[in-house]
């Protein structure tokens, strides 16, 4: 429901239980003004979650905003939202707080109600970052097989940035592993996808690893 429409059908029933005595349309109210309430939350705290990552400053309300969303997705039985929804809350304990253990728990449950949604999207942000949290407990074989399933996902459903950015996250894995000729493909792959797609921001990755990497 979007622009005027909710707010027309929000004055129905508020009308319809003030003048008219249908205290039914309180809920129906609640179902309303939680459609609208539940992405912007979600919104808001992705705008924050970026805010983050280019200057580093940690807004208190980017996790609330998160836990609001997942709460009212749920109310609403929009498992892909909530999916979304519990991702960010991990993204948030994983990448701002750096907790690479209470992250988990949000990022399974993610995977589970995207794939009972057939959300792939969200199934490929949710497993890429669980191989993330096995990179860093040096789960190597594992965080392998998760990021590579990101990047099928992405690849599936025509994801093309999600795709060169998975690309890079195998590179550098790669060349965690010593196998720096397979973290070298990577990243050429990773490079021809960004630039097809206009990436330019991937594109950066590609050449930072590069420099890191050594390739």
């Amino acid at each position: 429901m979007q622009g005027q429409d909710w707010t027309a059908r929000a004055g129905e029933l508020f009308e319809a239980a003030m003048f008219g005595g249908d205290t039914s349309a309180l809920g129906r109210s609640d179902d309303v003004l939680d459609a609208v309430e539940a992405p912007l939350a979600l919104a808001r705290g992705k705008v924050l979650h970026i805010r983050f990552l280019n200057d580093h400053t940690e807004d208190p309300r980017e996790p609330a905003l998160f836990e609001r969303a997942a709460e009212l997705f749920r109310r609403l039985g929009d498992a892909a939202g909530e999916a979304e929804a519990l991702f960010w809350t991990g993204c948030w304990h994983q990448v701002v707080k750096g907790d690479g253990t209470t992250c988990t728990p949000y990022f399974e449950r993610s995977y589970a109600l995207a794939k009972s949604a057939g959300d792939r999207r969200t199934m490929s942000y949710a497993i890429r970052h669980l191989g993330f949290a096995d990179q860093e407990a040096g789960r190597l074989d594992r965080a392998r097989e998760r990021l590579t399933e990101s990047v099928t996902l992405r690849r599936e459903i025509g994801f093309a940035p999600g795709e060169a950015a998975g690309l890079v996250a195998l590179a550098h894995l790669a060349a965690e592993s010593g196998d720096l000729s397979s973290a070298s493909r990577h990243l050429d792959e990773a490079a021809s996808v960004a630039a097809s797609c206009g990436a330019d921001a991937v594109s950066g990755w590609v050449e930072e690893a590069r420099t890191a990497i050594g390739s």
